[in-house]
């Protein structure tokens, strides 16, 4: 897929940055409310959109980072609101990054780096 090879490239991954920051932490990939249970404090969450359910989570992880939304989406307004940085809009973070692997997140950017695979 074009689109795909565009998207993520040298183990980078791009989005919209909606709250800016810097941080590094082991990836968790939510697709389903049950999957909430799994998140652990600084964990960086990867979903495809967050839902009203997730607010629980969103407080204790080091980032946020979705495939979909713009800068009015849920993510991006709660993640203003607990300041967490979060990229949005990557359209294929679900699909590319997987539970274990260790990211940086440049929210400043609207950039994710994949250090380390599990």
């Amino acid at each position: 897929n074009k689109f795909f090879k565009i998207k993520f490239k040298n183990n980078v991954l791009k989005g919209v940055a909606s709250y800016h920051g810097l941080v590094k932490g082991f990836v968790k990939v939510v697709f389903k409310e049950n999957d909430l249970s799994k998140i652990e404090k600084n964990d960086v969450l990867v979903m495809s959109m967050t839902f009203t359910n997730s607010v629980k989570v969103l407080t204790k992880v080091a980032a946020i980072i979705t495939d979909e939304g713009g800068i009015l989406s849920h993510a991006a307004i709660i993640s203003r609101e607990i300041k967490k940085p979060c990229i949005i809009g990557t359209k294929i973070a679900t699909q590319v990054l997987k539970d274990g692997d260790f990211v940086e997140v440049d929210a400043n950017k609207g950039i994710i780096k994949i250090i380390k695979r599990k």
